[in-house]
């Protein structure tokens, strides 16, 4: 097994500008709270294949609303990798729970940005069944996979990261 990646919280001072994109102002000693339960993400059993990522807040989604969540965890990894994230599999079959993006990728220059590499998740309770999704705090809600990928021969990019969502857009 490759060992190529570590997974840390980003600052607090990070993590309380997002917090506060997403939720709107708060206490500052509420957020710092939140911050200290953040729990990185992890691996249930030898087996698996997913990092567990962990709501840091209470999640209740109503079929069709949409929640966009700061994790606080930013992750380092070798290049030539990608972390692709998905919903964890018993949350989409049970809610059809979805990543507004389908499947989330986060590349390895990633971690460079300005925003510390704040890994956001936003996703949709999109339940034909009328089932309410209710996560407590660190309760796991996503899954990232490492995956290791190849370019093509005649690859001249040169592009330096410095954002997000679309920063790389030309």
């Amino acid at each position: 097994m490759k060992r190529i990646a570590r997974f840390e919280k980003v600052s607090p001072e990070q993590f309380r500008a997002g917090y506060e994109d997403c939720f709107g102002p708060a206490e500052r000693t509420a957020v710092d709270s939140v911050y200290e339960r953040i729990q990185l993400p992890a691996r249930a059993t030898a087996g698996s294949a997913g990092y567990d990522f962990y709501t840091p807040v209470d999640v209740t989604l109503a079929p069709g609303e949409t929640i966009r969540i700061p994790t606080g965890v930013r992750v380092y990894m070798e290049p030539e990798w990608v972390l692709q994230c998905y919903p964890r599999s018993g949350l989409g079959f049970k809610f059809r729970l979805q990543l507004n993006n389908t499947v989330g990728i986060i590349d390895s220059d990633y971690y460079h940005s300005d925003n510390e590499g704040h890994i956001f998740v936003k996703m949709t309770n999109c339940s034909n069944e009328g089932k309410t999704v209710e996560l407590k705090a660190g309760e796991g809600f996503m899954q990232g996979i490492f995956m290791e990928y190849g370019i093509t021969f005649d690859d001249d990019a040169d592009g330096v990261r410095n954002g997000g969502f679309g920063s790389t857009s030309r």
